[in-house]
């Protein structure tokens, strides 16, 4: 189910994006947030401090999440955004 994920990229500019669960656009209405993910697609990430390393999927909203999370200030998501993703600073 679709969730929007809103944060701020380190030189200040914000964004905020559906995340779609689609593998041909996982996030949209922000270009500068989904190339970022479509650039990670493939590339293994940690889901939270202690998780062995996952593989990033458009299709896959937690790895999504966790590229938003680990690239960006994730300032909000929605209620329907997955629990298991990586939490902010850590």
């Amino acid at each position: 189910m679709p969730f929007t994920v809103t944060g701020a990229f380190d030189d200040g500019a914000t964004y905020a994006v559906p995340i779609t669960g689609r593998t041909d656009r996982p996030a949209i209405g922000s270009y500068r947030a989904a190339t970022l993910v479509e650039l990670h697609q493939g590339e293994g990430i940690s889901l939270s401090p202690t998780s062995p390393v996952h593989k990033v999927a458009g299709d896959d909203e937690v790895s999504v999440l966790a590229v938003l999370h680990e690239y960006t200030d994730v300032l909000e998501k929605g209620a329907e955004a997955p629990r298991h993703a990586r939490v902010p600073g850590s």
